[in-house]
C-alpha cells in the first residue's frame, strides 16, 4: 500500500510519547475522525468485550456540546472512559446521528467488558489540534495513563 493510499483510508496509529500514550488519527471528515478515535482508544486499551446475548446489550443515546471540535472529541472519548469505569461497559456499535464541530448526538450499543489491559485515566488536550490535510482531517491524541 502506498502512502497516499494509506492516508485516503480512515485510521489510527500509535505514536511515541515520552510519558503517556499517544495515537494519531485521520479521516476524510469529522465523523470518520471520531470513529477512528473511538476505535483507537479501545485498541490501545486492549479491550476485549463479552459477546453478548441480546438481553445483555444496552442501547443509549448521548448528546454532547463543546466550544470546538477538539473539546467535543475529548468529551466523547472521556465519556467512553467513564462508561467503562462506572459500569464496566464498552460501545461495540455506534451511530453518529448528528455531528457538527460543537455538537454530537450518538446512539450506541454497550456490552460488558471482558478485559481492559491498559488503564487510561483520561484523554488530554495536550497539543490537541484538528488539522485539515489534502485528504481530510488529522490529529494526535494524548492519553493520560
Amino acid at each position: 500500500m502506498q502512502t497516499s493510499d494509506f492516508m485516503n483510508t480512515p485510521g489510527f496509529q500509535e505514536v511515541e510519547h515520552t510519558a503517556d500514550c499517544a495515537y494519531r488519527i485521520w479521516g476524510q471528515n469529522l465523523q470518520e475522525l471520531f470513529t477512528q478515535a473511538t476505535l483507537g482508544l479501545y485498541s490501545l486499551a486492549g479491550v476485549e468485550f463479552v459477546q453478548p446475548a441480546t438481553n445483555d446489550e444496552k442501547v443509549r443515546e448521548i448528546q454532547l456540546q463543546a466550544i470546538d471540535a477538539e473539546s467535543l472529541l475529548v468529551a466523547w472519548l472521556n465519556e467512553l472512559l467513564y462508561l467503562y469505569e462506572s459500569e464496566a461497559l464498552v460501545a461495540t456499535k455506534f451511530d453518529i446521528l448528528h455531528l457538527e464541530p460543537t455538537n454530537l448526538h450518538v446512539q450506541f450499543t454497550l456490552v460488558p467488558v471482558r478485559k481492559w489491559q491498559k488503564y487510561i485515566k483520561a484523554v488530554t488536550y495536550n497539543n490537541l489540534s484538528i488539522c485539515s490535510t489534502e485528504t481530510g482531517l488529522e490529529t494526535t491524541l494524548v492519553l493520560d495513563v
